[in-house]
């Protein structure tokens, strides 16, 4: 979620939203800079050539440019958020910061430079600088959104709610029609363990986002937390009718059906969401449960195979296989998986489990 919603508003600090092309970087811009005649106009011809890299997509020439432009302005905040930009588009993040900073030093109040820091802060794990970067640009434009949802994100992503809530509500009142907004404050609401509050917002959110499936599912989710199982089903058969080939709606649906004890319609919704995603761990998984519940050691034995070809160092699958082959007098090959399953359960330091399967070898 966070990496989608961000380089979009990035683009716009570039070309549009910090003015770097326009007449912001015009002769009597530049002249504040103390340059002379011949200066002045090198500038500028620099500035068209690296708008010309950057609308072509040319990073690295443009970059290039940009440098030169720098070490004949230092005093030009734009200059060195371009530069910034260039360089998180390169993935250069930590090139990036600095370059933020610098711009930031020369226009302490420009909230788009503390936006644009507090993401490549964030895409380089450092949260806490990136979080006080969004307080910052919260601070010099509270009347801009995204910068309320960015700095929400980042709170929800640690887990630290005690004020993300009030941010995702100013910036659903500034933008009404944020859905990334309503989505991330549904998040923030049933993390909280605030089901029943989820609920009441994703109901409402739902009115404004018919077709939202990201708030459809949260709002299953929140059903299912409140073990309401007929309302969330009923949102993720919504969901089915929009998206029949969804493999993690299917399964989802399939977790529903295992958990009223549905085997049936479990079998059947895990079945197509590894049909679906031959890949899909957790289905197979989902497969060999049910299966084992309908007495189907057979199939549930293949099942689980399957289940560990992809998930090799999986000790439940090993422990759970090797009591099937043992019930089924392969004792050899039981003794093999049940070994595998102890000794990833030492290495895991699971004392419970490493007892257990002592006790049925």
């Amino acid at each position: 979620m966070f990496k989608t919603i961000i380089p979009q508003i990035m683009i716009s600090l570039l070309i549009g939203g910090i003015g770097l092309f326009s007449g912001d970087l015009s002769a009597q811009a530049q002249a504040k800079a103390s340059l002379n005649s011949q200066q002045r106009q090198q500038l500028y011809k620099l500035l068209q050539q690296g708008e010309k890299y950057v609308v072509a997509g040319n990073v690295n020439n443009a970059l290039s440019i940009y440098r030169q432009a720098a070490s004949l302005d230092r005093s030009n905040p734009k200059i060195f958020s371009s530069i910034g930009y260039l360089y998180a588009s390169a993935g250069n993040f930590s090139s990036a910061v600095e370059a933020y900073q610098q711009a930031i030093s020369l226009a302490p109040d420009n909230g788009d430079f503390y936006y644009a820091l507090g993401y490549s802060l964030a895409q380089l794990g450092d949260d806490k600088g990136a979080i006080a970067a969004y307080e910052k640009a919260t601070v010099f434009q509270p009347q801009k959104a995204d910068n309320f949802v960015a700095l929400g994100v980042l709170l929800v992503r640690n887990r630290e709610y005690e004020n993300v809530e009030t941010y995702f509500q100013r910036a659903i009142a500034l933008d009404p029609k944020n859905e990334t907004a309503y989505d991330m404050m549904a998040t923030a609401l049933y993390q909280q363990e605030k089901n029943t509050e989820a609920i009441a917002f994703l109901e409402t959110a739902l009115k404004k986002f018919p077709y939202n499936q990201d708030l459809r599912l949260k709002l299953a989710t929140a059903y299912f937390k409140e073990q309401d199982f007929d309302a969330g089903l009923k949102e993720l058969k919504i969901l089915e009718d929009s998206q029949p080939n969804n493999p993690q709606i299917i399964f989802k649906m399939g977790m529903v059906y295992e958990q009223t004890q549905d085997w049936e319609n479990a079998l059947q919704a895990y079945e197509k969401a590894s049909a679906l995603d031959n890949n899909f761990l957790q289905a197979y998984g989902g497969i060999a449960r049910i299966l084992e519940q309908k007495e189907d050691q057979f199939g549930a034995i293949v099942a689980y195979r399957r289940f560990l070809e992809l998930a090799p160092q999986n000790p439940y699958g090993y422990h759970r296989l090797g009591l099937l082959l043992k019930a089924r007098g392969r004792n050899q090959e039981a003794q093999e998986m049940l070994s595998r399953a102890l000794t990833i359960y030492q290495q895991q330091g699971n004392n419970e489990a490493v007892a257990q399967v002592q006790k049925e070898l």
